[in-house]
């Protein structure tokens, strides 16, 4: 046990190895209608949808998708806010064959652009008030089809799935919307048997990666599969077939998709989601009104939930919550302690990355938590400290260096990028880019990011992406942009712009500028406009010497 010391710190009952069934991610819904067929699986605004209807709505889907021409390993987009539908067109996906592409709601055409040429999405879901926004991105790509919920938006134009059929059009580009909910009504139970395997390709999740540019880290049904099964061990309280998840982190991001929704599938969990979880009224009413036993999220949301007034007055009575787990951004002291003494649950500080979708570390449920940390390695996760510069040697105990990783959840590689995937898969061991150090009893830190990624209240955001957009307006010279602290977002997005000669911008042009061309998480909060920016030597940009003299608290 001494080259794996967090061992001796797992909760009792937790098993330091797993068995993982060869079996694809949707077993774990088709499992569940088969096991408690009337439990509610979905709850939506008061509408709730058992196990079983969800897994015969998501079989007629999956038909659908066949007899409208996806193949096995076809890449079909998920674009809309947590949702009933977003979980049925998950599922459906997966059991026809597909590979889910889940697109971020927030994101502009030329974002939306990027991601479906990248990822070669012909099909696509998406809710019925982003339609007009995926029309204004189709012309420069080579999307077909766009079956969309809430299609009451769309007035009469919406198509039947009978009618595709009819005109024999399913494989040319479809002329307008094709309706989700008539699509499930007027599909068939499915005749066909995709045959997805544990080794077929589940998801493309995008993610800045190790080098910061924006890339599609290739999951298999095998990864995510792991990576729920290790946390069903890990939160060893929780109960199969007892709990009420909330869903209020977005599912189209791993974090929500797997310790949110598969995690509670594979408990049989009644799952009541909440499409805004900025709306603290509406998810304090619910935590209530459902008796929520766990929902995972990031620290600005128990932040937010320890300040409502509702709270503070004792209005709402939280004390349902049996855990939580906490990622995305660093976990402020205060935050947790609050929280866990409105609710008597705990939260568990944890760690992850879309590569190992999502996590690989995360503090017990029953042990100790320590302050800072990102707790201990899940079952089966082999976690080293090794030196930054060679990569190889590792580093004593309690000294910084890289945090790498072998594990079952392991991602397959970047979609397209053998290059960028040699750098972050060396030898079976992902090289997170993180910069960690572990304790003598296994707990790990993060102490630094090797790579510049921002995650304001836990979104990612290129410095990169941002750069250019600044760099586009015609009275810009120059732009950096980095992350700096923030109380509430745990990091925000700021930039230090400097102005072409004789010109002048203010803080507000240039933020509408952004707004225009970004989604709103990744419009710089701060500009500051400098005379020139920091460069070393060869010409290239300090950007510590910015964030050093550049925060503002």
């Amino acid at each position: 046990m001494t080259d794996r010391p967090w061992l001796a710190h797992y909760d009792p009952g937790v098993p330091a190895q797993l068995d993982y069934p060869a079996v694809p991610v949707f077993h774990f819904l088709d499992e569940a209608a088969r096991l408690c067929p009337e439990r509610p699986c979905l709850i939506f605004q008061g509408k709730i949808t058992t196990y079983q209807e969800a897994a015969d709505q998501t079989d007629r889907l999956a038909a659908a998708l066949r007899q409208l021409g996806i193949h096995k390993g076809e890449r079909v987009g998920i674009c809309m806010p947590n949702c009933p539908e977003f979980v049925l067109a998950y599922f459906a996906i997966l059991k026809a064959g597909g590979v889910v592409v889940a697109t971020n709601p927030l994101y502009t055409p030329p974002e939306i652009i990027h991601q479906v040429n990248d990822a070669g999405v012909e099909t696509a879901f998406c809710a019925g008030n982003l339609y007009a926004r995926f029309q204004t991105a189709r012309p420069e790509t080579k999307l077909k089809r766009l079956i969309v919920t809430g299609e009451g938006t769309l007035g009469s134009a919406d198509l039947s799935f009978g009618s595709l059929l009819d005109s024999n059009s399913a494989s040319e580009v479809m002329p307008g919307p094709i309706s989700m909910s008539r699509v499930i009504a007027e599909g068939e139970s499915p005749a066909f048997k995709a045959g997805t395997g544990s080794d077929d390709i589940a998801l493309f999740q995008y993610t800045g990666g190790t080098t910061g540019v924006a890339k599609a880290a290739v999951a298999l049904h095998r990864n995510l599969v792991a990576n729920t099964l290790q946390f069903k061990a890990w939160m060893s309280t929780l109960q199969e077939e007892q709990e009420t998840f909330l869903l209020a982190l977005p599912v189209y991001h791993i974090y929500g998709m797997v310790c949110g929704l598969l995690l509670g599938m594979a408990l049989r969990a009644r799952l009541v989601i909440l499409p805004d979880p900025r709306a603290i009224p509406e998810l304090l009413r619910t935590i209530q009104t459902w008796h929520v036993t766990y929902f995972p999220a990031a620290p600005t949301l128990y932040n937010a939930i320890n300040n409502a007034p509702d709270v503070a007055e004792g209005k709402i009575d939280l004390t349902s919550i049996k855990a939580c787990i906490s990622g995305s951004a660093p976990l402020m002291e205060q935050t947790k302690q609050k929280f866990e003494q409105l609710t008597g649950g705990r939260i568990l500080e944890g760690y992850g990355l879309s590569e190992a979708p999502t996590a690989t570390h995360c503090n017990p449920l029953q042990g100790e938590n320590r302050p800072g940390s990102i707790g201990l390695p899940l079952p089966d996760v082999e976690a080293k400290i090794v030196d930054l510069e060679d990569g190889v040697t590792e580093r004593p105990v309690g000294q910084p260096g890289e945090l790498i990783i072998r594990s079952p959840q392991v991602m397959l590689g970047y979609h397209g990028m053998p290059e960028e995937t040699a750098l972050a898969l060396r030898d079976g061991w992902l090289y997170t880019g993180d910069i960690a150090r572990m304790d003598a009893d296994g707990y790990f830190t993060i102490v630094d990011r090797k790579k510049e990624l921002i995650k304001p209240g836990g979104m990612e955001v290129w410095p990169r992406e941002v750069e250019e957009v600044l760099a586009a307006h015609s009275k810009v010279a120059e732009a950096a942009v980095a992350g700096i602290p923030d109380a509430y977002r745990g990091e925000t997005v700021k930039a230090w712009v400097v102005c072409k000669p004789g010109q002048s911008l203010t803080k507000h042009e240039l933020q509408t500028w952004c707004r225009e061309r970004l989604a709103p998480f990744k419009v710089p909060t701060d500009i500051e406009f400098l005379s020139e920016l920091p460069k070393s030597t060869v010409g290239k940009v300090l950007k510590r010497e910015l964030v050093k003299k550049g925060i503002r608290y």
